[in-house]
């Protein structure tokens, strides 16, 4: 893991073989791990939001709907088959409470279920997940095994 890619927010990266990607402040934000074993390529998403609703879609990233699609579109591209790419996903927590908001405050639980419904309607299989809560997070991905490791403050590190 001599090589580290960070990955900003709305931001994706991918690492093949060795290297290792890394976002920080997961807070209502998810990021999304998904590898393709076969061939050892890695990619992060860092998503903000649920749906792409911009009419111009300036940094389809931003969202879980077209930020998980543009980011299998590109493993395609270097040679990923869709039927081995899994995933795993860190973050969505619930980091402000805003009274009388209706789901305005809990816009990670909303990322939580976007990813999952995308996800699952592109046939990739979620291995590992850890979401919801109220902390933000750091998720390290290594591409040489597929493995991400969550950090957290006050809590131990989480390998899924």
């Amino acid at each position: 893991m001599d090589k580290r890619f960070v990955v900003g927010i709305a931001d994706m990266k991918m690492a093949r073989g060795d290297g290792a990607l890394i976002t920080y402040a997961l807070g209502s934000c998810i990021g999304v791990c998904l590898y393709e074993p076969r061939i050892r390529l890695a990619a992060l998403v860092h998503i903000m939001l649920p749906l792409n609703m911009e009419t111009n879609r300036k940094n389809p990233l931003k969202y879980a709907d077209t930020g998980i699609r543009e980011t299998l579109r590109k493993m395609e591209e270097q040679g990923a088959m869709r039927s081995q790419i899994v995933a795993k996903i860190a973050g969505g927590a619930k980091m402000f409470d805003v009274p009388g908001s209706g789901n305005l405050g809990n816009i990670g639980q909303r990322n939580i279920e976007s990813a999952h419904l995308v996800l699952r309607k592109e046939g990739i299989r979620l291995l590992r997940e850890d979401v919801g809560g109220n902390v933000a997070r750091t998720l390290l991905f290594d591409a040489q095994n597929g493995q991400a490791v969550v950090r957290s403050f006050g809590k131990p590190e989480l390998v899924l």
